[in-house]
């Protein structure tokens, strides 16, 4: 089972404000914990949604739009993906989760589809021969 850990923008991360040591430290003993224990998969901040863009789909028509967006609470700023064996065992691990920002704010887990949700479609396995969706890359 794969989760994702979402972490929500503040205006300091919308403006581009690196975190302190004081914050990505205990972050990064996080993650070493994490990866010692083998269910770390990912994990990355993102940058400003002034640097991002969005398509908006309208029928056939796409309108690209450019950043920044308004909302900063919907705004994702960063994610953790973890592989695990149970949900209790994502919970054990997103319960300790360092405070982001350290302030008021709150993350978000999300399980992640594994390809064998969606059923007998045949393009799952194109999926799979391409190796996404935590699929072993097929040669």
């Amino acid at each position: 089972m794969r989760y994702v850990i979402l972490v929500k923008a503040t205006v300091d991360s919308e403006a581009g404000t690196m975190p302190t040591e004081e914050l990505a430290g205990p972050m990064a003993d996080y993650h070493e914990e994490m990866a010692k224990a083998g269910v770390l998969v990912d994990g990355n901040g993102l940058r400003p949604t002034s640097a991002g863009y969005r398509l908006k789909y309208q029928g056939d028509k796409r309108i690209l739009i450019d950043g920044p967006f308004t909302e900063t609470k919907e705004i994702i700023a960063g994610y953790t993906i973890i592989k695990v064996t149970s949900t209790e065992e994502a919970l054990g691990w997103f319960k300790r989760f360092p405070n982001p920002h350290n302030a008021d704010c709150e993350i978000e887990l999300r399980r992640l589809y594994e390809l064998e949700d969606f059923g007998p479609l045949e393009s799952m396995d194109r999926f799979r021969e391409l190796g996404i969706n935590g699929a072993e890359k097929k040669s």
